[in-house]
């Protein structure tokens, strides 16, 4: 059994789409998560390694080889699942969340998060659940207390002091754009 880290996993699709290609080059998967897919074979030789790459390439993923990149992709992974696909109403604070997912010391994940990533853990943290606020604003289901709520804000105020940092407006003025400038949670 081979572990493989993959760069850019973000949703479902994304996960559907790296089984199909490593089905295609002939892999069996055994497990495929955000970032990290278990295979069958114990081993990929040099070529095989680059026709992967190069096919992940081609749908936006990154087969990672160096262990820091690999870190950092689960870290980049665990927060993506904690506020884009569970209730974010947990009290748990980050570092410890962090830490819990990857067994490792949080003072650690954030001295190597900010020296490769030249941002720290929690400002892409925030960046995070700036993208799910704007994506709750556009379903425009919820009122934005509703939000505030569904995403562990202590106030609307908050949120809306937050958004406004991180997108230079608004949720109202963003909720009255018609263009579309959510970004792709691999682009944060």
């Amino acid at each position: 059994m081979t572990t493989l880290y993959i760069k850019n996993m973000v949703c479902d699709r994304c996960k559907m789409a790296v089984d199909h290609t490593l089905r295609n080059e002939g892999l069996h998967p055994t497990n495929v998560d955000l970032g990290e897919v278990n295979i069958e074979e114990d081993a990929l030789s040099k070529e095989q390694r680059e026709r992967l790459r190069n096919e992940l390439e081609q749908l936006g993923f990154e087969l990672l080889d160096a262990k820091r990149q690999q870190t950092i992709n689960k870290i980049k992974n665990a927060i993506i699942q904690l506020v884009h696909y569970r209730d974010n109403n947990s009290t748990l604070n980050l570092s410890d969340y962090l830490s819990s997912e990857l067994h490792q010391d949080y003072s650690a994940l954030s001295k190597l998060f900010s020296e490769v990533e030249g941002k720290t853990i929690e400002r892409y943290y925030i960046e995070q659940r700036v993208e799910r606020v704007k994506e709750l604003i556009k379903y425009d289901e919820l009122s934005l207390t509703q939000i505030a709520w569904k995403m562990n804000y202590s106030s609307t105020a908050y949120l809306s002091s937050q958004f406004k940092s991180v997108t230079g407006m608004t949720p109202t003025q963003f909720k009255n754009l018609k263009e579309n400038t959510r970004k792709a949670l691999d682009k944060i």
